[in-house]
């Protein structure tokens, strides 16, 4: 159902058995649970992530300064506490601990550009790389901000605009259906997008190669770097899980000073059943596995 509004209504009205994996926000949660107080409601990651597109072969986003600058701007704290009702996770490309294996630490991350905690620190560091590139209050940059025209998308983008005005820049959402979307970013039709990435399983070789290998056909915004592609390999070999994990930190920590596809947050998502619903394990490391429902069943 296109309308998620009316798709609730049904749910609270007893005409769905369960709501769309994984689509459902904290405040819809808390709705649905107001109104319909036996459902059975969950709140879980799901190894998904909002994040930045930014075109590297498309002026002026050819430019790394730019690509930083608006790197800097991300309030992320912003994002999960008006989306997620402050439940999100503050991440890199792998998913954070607990439900993570392989997240950066806190303390690592928070050395990455833009993940200082002191956001208008780094806004002012994002206003000086604006000015140097000629930007300013009587000069802003104005961007169309490209986005799949589904609610879980359409809402950080709308965030994502209102932040890029600190540091001089207008963006204007550009909403994309469906059946256009991965096609869209795929061949490269942008020059900013609003993201998100599902991932399969909580493992870097998945997420590594899937989405940042050079040549990948999910590297969507065309980043390439040769010596972390040999690094990719590397820790695929390692057998050592402790030496491997260091690498595939240095591995997340280089993506993300790199820019080459910015993680704004992780999700953490409502999926509400009815109490006939037996037998479904949700998981909290991939919005793709457990739907064979070879063990659900309808008490009812």
């Amino acid at each position: 159902m296109p309308n998620r509004s009316t798709a609730i209504l049904g749910f609270v009205a007893g005409q769905f058995d369960m709501t769309w994996p994984y689509y459902l926000s904290v405040p819809l949660v808390n709705d649905i649970k107001s109104q319909a107080p036996h459902a059975n409601c969950q709140l879980l990651t799901n190894n998904g992530t909002i994040n930045l597109l930014l075109n590297r072969d498309k002026p002026p986003f050819d430019n790394a300064d730019l690509r930083r600058a608006m790197m800097l701007t991300l309030d992320r704290k912003a994002f999960i506490d008006i989306i997620t009702d402050g439940l999100g996770k503050i991440g890199g490309a792998m998913l954070p601990p607990p439900e993570g294996q392989w997240g950066m630490p806190s303390e690592m991350l928070q050395t990455v550009p833009g993940f200082d905690p002191d956001v208008q620190k780094n806004r002012a560091e994002a206003r000086a790389l604006m000015q140097k590139l000629g930007y300013g209050p009587d000069k802003r940059l104005e961007i169309k901000v490209s986005t799949r025209n589904v609610p879980t998308y359409r809402d950080p983008a709308v965030i994502l605009i209102d932040q890029l005005k600190d540091v001089y820049v207008d963006g204007v959402l550009d909403t994309v259906e469906t059946a256009n979307w991965h096609s869209k970013v795929t061949r490269k039709d942008y020059s900013v997008g609003l993201n998100a990435t599902g991932s399969g399983v909580d493992d870097p070789d998945q997420q590594f190669y899937e989405n940042y290998k050079c040549g990948s056909a999910r590297n969507y915004s065309g980043y390439c770097n040769a010596e972390l592609d040999k690094m990719f390999d590397e820790q695929s070999m390692e057998s050592d899980q402790q030496k491997r994990k260091k690498l595939v930190w240095e591995i997340d920590k280089k993506l993300q000073e790199d820019g080459a596809r910015p993680i704004i947050f992780h999700e953490r998502r409502g999926t509400c059943m009815q109490p006939q619903v037996k037998g479904l394990t949700l998981m909290v490391n991939s919005i793709y596995n457990g739907w064979r429902m070879e063990d659900v069943w309808l008490d009812k």
